[in-house]
């Protein structure tokens, strides 16, 4: 689907990077203050890294049975309203930059904004991903050549 594109694979690298930057951040800060906001981010940097991005980059080359025209635009969009949930709602909670003094704080302000980039990333991939699985509907017209109707006797 989206292996028109040789630039895929270069943002998927970053988008695996991101989000292993955004895990470390958001460890950090569930360590010091258990947070569910804070949780939904480590669970998008995990869902990111380990499951989503590995699939959409290994499932159209490797595995093309797993991956169904609609899978794949479904499983980008998805990542990308994850992504917008967590750094929205992890950007509501911080305080104004004045008073964001320690450390976890600092972590929630950087991981805020690598979720915004990474949100951004998905928003362009989830874009590319829907344009191809729309290009690619099945026809509805048989593309078989029509049977041989005509019989040769005595063949």
């Amino acid at each position: 689907m989206t292996l028109d594109f040789p630039w895929i694979y270069p943002v998927r690298v970053v988008q695996v990077i991101f989000a292993i930057i955004i895990l470390g951040l958001t460890a950090y800060i569930v360590s010091v203050y258990n947070n569910d906001t804070v949780n939904f981010m480590l669970f998008n940097s995990i869902w990111t890294a380990f499951f989503a991005t590995p699939y959409l980059a290994l499932a159209p080359v490797h595995f093309p049975h797993l991956a169904h025209r609609l899978i794949i635009p479904a499983v980008e969009v998805i990542t990308m309203v994850f992504w917008f949930a967590g750094f929205i709602a992890l950007g509501v909670l911080l305080p104004a930059p004045r008073f964001c003094h320690w450390s976890a704080c600092n972590c929630a302000q950087a991981a805020t904004v690598f979720g915004a980039f990474e949100w951004a990333l998905f928003v362009a991939t989830s874009v590319i991903a829907v344009l191809c699985a729309f290009r690619s509907r099945p026809s509805t017209t048989s593309t078989k050549p029509a049977p041989q109707t005509t019989a040769h006797v005595g063949v």
